[in-house]
């Protein structure tokens, strides 16, 4: 069994402590404050923005999992975390008897296609946006320091305490019809058997991909999406709204690479993954 350091326990994070301590490795979560309810692994206190609160935070790990949360999407909060943070525990790490692994969680709006173009980790990743582009640097930031680290970048998450799309549904808001704008997403299970799944791989020693796009199988235009949402929970259907060529964001992303190297969806499209819910958020059971 391995041990494992969790940077980030946060929805998804703990999920993925919790499941490998269940399978026996020994796992450390890193938090900035105290969980508020105990769990079944230990967590080491600190503020990864600060050098000084890792001093005691031990470098004997096999493998180390970056999946931090920034509070806001203000650009500063990004720097913060993917800027100052990483630099912080890769300095800390630098001095470690026996260097781990890395997975980093960074995200598909690395990719600024905004014309409904097929992505994928080949493509050109070359932000505009400040968020995107601290994420960007972090992702190459850790490549240069190990080449036993792994990105991984997810869509759009989905999923309990995600209801971003059931809550636009459900206020029947109008859509981009023609000119398709697509989404892709993930549901928030397959984030985290997807990291699991690569991280068994890289235990095993398997020699990964710097890169790899974790989203499911249909990238889909939002007014498609919507409008099955709306059917499903009898909402209001969407209306169209005037064509704007260039929406932000507008890419299809595809999974070939994941799936390649064995990764099976759980929820292999956004019918599969919305079909799980039972009633619009704030409705009664």
């Amino acid at each position: 069994m391995a041990k494992i350091l969790v940077i980030g326990c946060g929805d998804i994070g703990y999920q993925v402590a919790l499941r490998l301590h269940q399978q026996g490795h020994q796992v450390t979560g890193l938090k900035r404050s105290a969980p508020a309810t105990s769990i079944p692994f230990p967590i080491f206190i600190a503020d990864i923005r600060l050098a000084s609160s890792l001093v005691t935070l031990p470098s004997s790990f096999d493998a180390v999992i970056f999946i931090v949360a920034p509070d806001s999407r203000q650009a500063e909060e990004y720097q913060a975390l993917y800027d100052v943070g990483l630099r912080n525990l890769l300095a800390h790490f630098a001095g470690a008897e026996t260097s781990p692994s890395w997975l980093m969680v960074s995200s598909t709006s690395v990719y600024e296609q905004n014309r409904g173009e097929w992505v994928d980790e080949t493509s050109m990743a070359e932000p505009v946006g400040a968020t995107s582009r601290w994420l960007a640097a972090a992702e190459k930031r850790l490549w240069a320091a190990s080449d036993r680290s792994c990105v991984v970048r997810f869509s759009g998450i989905y999923g309990p305490g995600r209801d971003w799309l059931l809550r636009r549904a459900e206020r029947g808001e109008g859509i981009q019809q023609q000119l398709p704008s697509y989404t892709n997403r993930i549901h928030s299970e397959d984030c985290v058997a997807v990291l699991l799944f690569l991280l068994e791989k890289q235990l095993a020693g398997v020699a990964l991909e710097p890169c790899y796009l974790a989203t499911d199988d249909e990238p889909a235009p939002l007014w498609d999406v919507m409008s099955w949402l709306a059917e499903q929970f009898a909402c209001p259907p969407p209306s169209p709204l005037p064509v704007t060529p260039d929406a932000p964001q507008n890419k299809r992303c595809r999974n070939t690479r994941l799936k390649a190297l064995g990764y099976r969806f759980l929820y292999p499209s956004y019918r599969d993954g919305y079909a799980t819910v039972r009633s619009l958020p704030g409705a009664d059971d």
